[in-house]
Formats: structure tokens, C-alpha cells, sequence
């Protein structure tokens, strides 16, 4: 489980027009809510916040929040960005109560290289990049690794087949594919030819062929 801190003081005025004023400030509005306790507005500042997510994780990552001195344990649940600018323009924050599970989405990472593409010119394709599933706040892995060495042309992996850690539940459909390895068009192209076999003629050629003959015939 990664963990960080993070600084955050309550607002008693909220709306647009405050949020324009925070953000000119350098400052974003902000809200914490959970199980046991009421949506509370909060300022974070945006520098601060901004130097938090070039280094973790904002799905996985307990965020140990200090609203105005006092830590909370928190989950980030939405950053909402600008339409354009991409700038972060609100936050949303759900605390953790300890014994409650929560839902996250938890990255799949790909390890090794699949002897399909190295040794056969073949096509990877992931198809799922994160995994649904419920678990302690305290148990929430950082990854899930696949080792995919092994997997050749044809070859696929499911959800059903990774290694989850104890405590985890996983929410994704267990048939759910995580990767397939396909041939790809020039590895077909040159395929080996079978010693002996007379090559193919067109579909063309051949009924052209055909009407020679029979007109040889008459």
C-alpha cells in the first residue's frame, strides 16, 4: 500500500465565484466526504497537489490528509480537469474508515516479453489495464504483475489466471481477457511453404483455363 500527505484547510463559502478566487489564489477547491461524517468543502494547495501526483498514483495511493491540522486517511474519488487546459480544477476525497472496504482500480503491469513477439513477430494486444476490486484500505496493492513470457502466437490470458494478493476481491468478470498475443499479417505472408504442394492458382486464372479447354475440345 503507497501512502502520502497531503495539506488541506476547511472553506466555509462555496460556488463558482470561490472557486475562481481559490484558483487564482494557487489554491482548488476541494471536498472530503464518508461513511460517518457530512461533505465538507476544503481548500488544497494546487502546487503542492500538482508535485503529490507527478510521484504517486491517485488511484491507489491513501492520501493522509491534514484538514487544518487534524489527518484524515482519504482516497482521492475524482479529479475533475479543465475541458481544455487539462488543469485540475476540483477534487473530490472520501475518508477511509479502518475495517471498511473500498472500491479501486488497481493498474495490471506487464512483465518479461512474450516469446510470441520475440521469437515469432507476433502482436500483443492488452485488452484490460486495470482491475476492479474490493479490499481494506490497508491492503490496497500498488500493481498487479502478469508475467507473460510464456504466452505464444494464440496465446491469451483472463482475469481468472492472475495472482491476487490475500484479502483481495476481485469485481472484474473472471473471463475477462486481459491479453492476446495474434499473429501479425507479415509473420502470415511468410509462412513456410509445404515441400511439394503445387502453389495456388487465382480463382481468375483457373476459370480462364477452363473455357480454353473446353473450346479445344469442341
Amino acid at each position: 500500500m503507497a501512502t502520502a500527505s497531503l495539506s488541506a484547510s476547511t472553506r466555509a463559502n462555496v460556488g463558482k465565484g470561490v472557486a475562481r478566487s481559490l484558483r487564482r489564489e494557487g489554491k482548488l477547491p476541494a471536498v472530503i466526504y464518508g461513511h460517518a461524517r457530512a461533505s465538507q468543502a476544503l481548500s488544497i494547495d494546487a502546487r503542492e497537489l500538482g508535485r503529490l501526483l507527478e510521484h504517486v498514483s491517485a488511484d491507489t495511493t491513501v492520501i493522509e490528509l491534514s484538514v487544518d491540522g487534524a489527518m484524515t486517511r482519504t482516497l482521492i474519488r475524482e479529479i475533475q480537469r479543465h475541458p481544455v487546459k487539462r488543469a485540475i480544477i476540483h477534487v473530490d476525497f472520501q475518508e477511509l474508515v479502518a475495517g471498511e472496504k473500498v472500491t479501486v482500480n488497481i493498474p495490471i503491469i506487464l512483465t518479461g516479453v512474450s516469446v510470441g513477439v520475440r521469437l515469432n513477430g507476433g502482436i500483443l494486444t492488452q485488452v484490460l489495464s486495470e482491475l476492479e476490486v474490493s479490499v481494506d484500505p490497508a491492503n490496497i496493492p500498488n500493481r498487479i504483475e502478469v508475467d507473460i513470457s510464456e504466452v505464444n502466437i494464440g496465446g491469451s490470458v483472463h482475469v481468472n489466471e492472475l495472482r491476487i494478493p490475500d484479502g483481495v476481491e476481485v469485481l472484474t468478470g473472471a473471463t475477462d481477457t486481459v491479453l492476446i498475443v495474434s499473429a501479425s499479417k507479415a509473420s502470415e505472408e511468410t509462412a513456410p511453404v509445404v515441400e511439394g504442394a503445387a502453389p495456388s492458382e487465382p480463382e481468375v486464372i483457373r476459370a480462364k483455363k477452363a473455357e480454353e479447354e473446353a473450346v479445344a475440345k469442341k
